[in-house]
């Protein structure tokens, strides 16, 4: 039986609208970022051990659902994190997001005397939580700037309101890198693909969809790079927010499904230059702060836009210069993607007076996972990337568009509808 006319029209008004054509979802879970300024860094994993063998290692530098989102903070002008629990009752962590690594941990109580971070930073007390589990497995983990290793363990995640999911992360034991001292964070999530865990570990993300508490394999992160402003964006956990970006999402496929990698098929600086001419490995990471790419290429980049050198690949812009810099373009997908100075500059403000750093850095990535390109954050806080692991249907794959600016539209926080792009 069909209801009257005017009560077609009333349902019709009082229902959410569909966004972009899209059936309505389930709503999102939102993890809010926080943001702390210090200066750019590269943290990067050297190689993550325990992936299967032929693994790329570079070095140096529906309606049921329930998707997430989850508060992230920015960690020296681009490392994006968040809280977490871990146990019953939940311990409260900060953690990093990372989409380049795939394993979760944090301090442990347990750690060694002399390893310095432990004692500033939050530490999971094993005797503490009634859920605890012990696995025994030894891992170690390789980063550009620093290392750790420790002992695997099983305990309840509550992340985004979500609670559990019963998850193998490590509890690290030894730290021996000034980096982590010095780290606002706590530990790292990592939300790559499980050919990166090391120790076998399940990331994370598959746990969720595992246990029906995210519907799907995707995430979306809206990241604010503003220094001025302490709210850092969010990582949507399960979907995307089209409030975040302006439409359409571009796809483009993850041609190596461990990192997540994609083709890029050209880099065009305004002045006339080309980079990629012949089209290059990209990684998409959200736990490196920087753009790296090979050192001559990077050096041609800022040769045309005035770079002079500093150290350990980075380059110093003259921040007069700003005004007259050229926009830089990514094309992903048959889309080009850009950057102006505004976006790929950092600007550093001290007792008064500026530093201008470049948002390029050179880093050479040796074969067989190299040359590549990484866009960290300094691309990423430009655009939403919406990373969907896939299903039978369509392969893994990264959706990008222009990030729509701050304040413009509905800011995060307020019930939105899932957005599936297919």
């Amino acid at each position: 039986m069909s209801p009257p006319p005017l009560l077609s029209l009333l349902l019709l008004l009082l229902l959410p609208p569909l966004l972009d054509g899209e059936p309505a979802g389930p709503p999102l879970i939102r993890i809010p970022l926080r943001r702390t300024q210090l200066g750019p860094r590269t943290l990067k994993p050297l190689g993550r051990g325990a992936g299967p063998a032929g693994l790329p290692r570079w070095g140096a530098a529906a309606p049921e659902g329930k998707p997430v989102f989850v508060p992230l903070s920015n960690y020296l002008d681009a490392q994006y994190f968040g809280e977490i629990g871990l146990g019953t009752p939940p311990q409260n962590f900060s953690v990093v997001f990372d989409t380049g690594s795939s394993n979760l941990w944090v301090p442990s109580e347990r750690c060694r005397f002399f390893s310095v971070p432990c004692w500033f930073h939050r530490r999971f007390d094993p005797s503490a939580s009634g859920s605890f589990r012990p696995n025994g497995t030894e891992f170690a983990i390789q980063y550009g700037t620093g290392r750790l290793d420790g002992v695997l363990s099983e305990d309840e995640l509550t992340i985004g309101g979500l609670a559990g999911a019963p998850v193998v992360f490590g509890e690290a034991l030894w730290e021996p890198s000034l980096v982590f001292t010095l780290a606002r964070f706590d530990g790292v999530l990592g939300l790559g693909f499980p050919a990166l865990a090391v120790g076998g570990a399940r990331p994370p993300l598959d746990v969720l969809v595992d246990r029906g508490l995210l519907d799907r394999p995707v995430f979306s992160f809206y990241l604010n790079r503003d220094p001025e402003e302490a709210d850092g964006g969010e990582l949507v956990l399960g979907g995307s927010d089209p409030t975040h970006y302006i439409p359409p999402l571009t796809f483009v496929p993850v041609t190596v499904p461990a990192y997540w990698q994609i083709r890029m098929e050209r880099l065009q600086v305004a002045t006339g230059l080309t980079l990629c001419a012949r089209g290059c490995a990209a990684i998409l990471d959200t736990g490196t702060s920087l753009i790296t790419g090979p050192r001559e290429e990077i050096r041609a980049l800022h040769v045309a836009i005035g770079g002079l050198p500093l150290l350990a690949g980075e380059y110093l812009i003259r921040c007069s210069k700003i005004p007259e810099l050229p926009t830089i373009s990514f094309l992903l997908g048959g889309v080009w993607f850009n950057l102006t100075a505004q976006d790929y500059v950092i600007q550093i403000a001290r007792g008064g007076s500026r530093l201008c750093l470049s948002g390029f850095k050179a880093l050479d990535v040796p074969p067989p996972a190299g040359p590549l390109w990484i866009l960290g954050d300094v691309f990423l806080g430009a655009h939403v990337a919406v990373f969907d692991r896939g299903d039978q249907n369509t392969g893994p794959r990264v959706g990008l568009a222009r990030a729509r600016p701050r304040g413009a539209g509905r800011r995060g926080g307020g019930p939105a509808q899932a957005q599936f792009s297919g």
